[in-house]
């Protein structure tokens, strides 16, 4: 399955056309270069004709047609290499005779006048041909000036910033309340395009004739966008490989126990302070869209009490207690009611961790779980030495304001498989 086919293009919507405008759309519709190893081709182009001044009805723009005609093309793509979303603008301006007297093209949130160097329009007979950023889709009249004045940047987003904004929503759609994601989402779509980062050839070719985008009114582009942006964002959890979740201890992984009041004469804990940029850790998977489950042994008003005080509670969605399972770590028992809790399967443990400071407890139970070991060498109150091979983690943290990175490069890492298995609960 693939993130970025979802639907087929059939799936337009039927709006009315005026023949004599879409003939112009024709006639003039822009060839675009793009590089040879570019992963999004674009998908729809919607159009409009203009010949009054008047604002644009897809972009930010005011069209200014004087005495002539303007023809605007809205390109869609599913995805920027940073981010899912990505509609790119070209205007081709003609005279009173229908002869193309300047273009202009998208780049980067502005609207500039293409020209060759030797100041001739960049036409292929009556259409514009245009030369694609690679990854970003910002248009040039020539590559060798794209790759002088922009290279760096561009192998740079195409590369060890792919993927940074995750999805686009600050548009006129998303600022319509048309479209919108969670940060779930978000997170699945930051993934899938860090995984399809590339390194630009900077050789380009032109899309192949049955390769070239369909061409529509832009009232029927806009009535599918948001209608494909659902599709898109509707298959990342089975098409993106993620964690299932997130399991975390507490003694000595959030709270410093050193610090832990207890009530008299009882097991029970009513106060601790927190390892420091536990608060920062958690609300940061949290805003990420992890599923966070606590796994902690010990009475639940301990726990209740503890992460309460500082306001964490609320950021798990199950908390397993010992003290009401009736079992400690490592006992299955404990991490089965944290899957059943979550409403998980059996073929989500190769993509869910537990994080823990005990090698006894949290990394052999883990182990013998099938999930993903993390040992957080933070305190020395427990050894840090496996007695066997079942306690050895599969990873080691020392401060826990490492633990989202590692999950990033943890789900980075997982094969495509481990998603398809546990599909269906997703």
């Amino acid at each position: 399955m693939n993130a970025h086919a979802p639907s087929p293009l059939s799936d337009f919507p039927s709006f009315p056309v005026v023949e004599a405008d879409h003939a112009l759309a024709e006639r003039h519709r822009p060839i675009f270069q793009l590089d040879e190893r570019e992963p999004f081709k674009p998908v729809a182009i919607g159009y409009s004709v203009y010949r009054d001044t008047t604002k644009s009805v897809s972009s930010k723009f005011r069209i200014r047609p004087g005495s002539g005609t303007v023809v605007e093309y809205a390109i869609w793509y599913d995805w920027d290499i940073q981010h899912l979303y990505d509609l790119e603008h070209v205007w081709v301006h003609l005279d009173t005779d229908g002869a193309v007297i300047r273009i202009e093209a998208s780049r980067h949130g502005a609207r500039l006048t293409m020209r060759r160097a030797d100041g001739t329009l960049p036409l292929v007979g009556t259409r514009p041909e245009l030369f694609v950023e690679p990854g970003k889709h910002a248009h040039w009249a020539e590559p060798a000036r794209m790759q002088a004045e922009a290279g760096v940047f561009v192998d740079a987003m195409c590369g060890s910033f792919a993927g940074e904004e995750g999805i686009h929503l600050s548009n006129l759609f998303s600022d319509a309340g048309l479209i919108g994601a969670s940060r779930f989402e978000i997170r699945l779509a930051r993934l899938f395009l860090k995984r399809t980062a590339f390194e630009p050839a900077w050789h380009f070719a032109p899309l192949a004739a049955a390769a070239e985008p369909e061409l529509l009114p832009w009232a029927a582009l806009q009535s599918w966008i948001p209608q494909r942006f659902s599709a898109l964002t509707a298959r990342l959890p089975a098409t993106v490989p993620h964690l299932a979740a997130v399991l975390l201890d507490c003694g000595d992984t959030l709270v410093d126990e050193s610090t832990e009041v207890k009530l008299p004469g009882t097991d029970v804990v009513v106060s601790g302070k927190l390892i420091p940029g536990a608060d920062a850790m958690l609300q940061e998977l949290a805003t990420a869209g992890h599923r966070l489950a606590l796994v902690a042994d010990g009475p639940r008003a301990t726990f209740e009490n503890l992460l309460g005080q500082h306001g964490l509670w609320s950021s798990f969605e199950a908390h397993i207690i010992s003290g009401d399972v009736g079992e400690l770590k490592p006992s299955p028992r404990m991490f089965d009611a944290a899957f059943r809790a979550l409403g998980l399967s059996d073929g989500d443990r190769a993509r869910s961790v537990m994080v823990g400071n005990n090698l006894e407890r949290d990394i052999l139970g883990a182990n013998r779980f099938g999930l993903i070991s993390i040992f957080l060498a933070w305190s020395l109150r427990r050894t840090h030495k496996p007695k066997n091979r079942r306690e050895r983690p599969r990873l080691t943290i020392k401060q826990i304001t490492q633990l989202p990175a590692l999950l990033e490069k943890i789900e980075l890492a997982l094969p495509a498989t481990a998603v398809e298995a546990g599909e269906a609960n997703v």
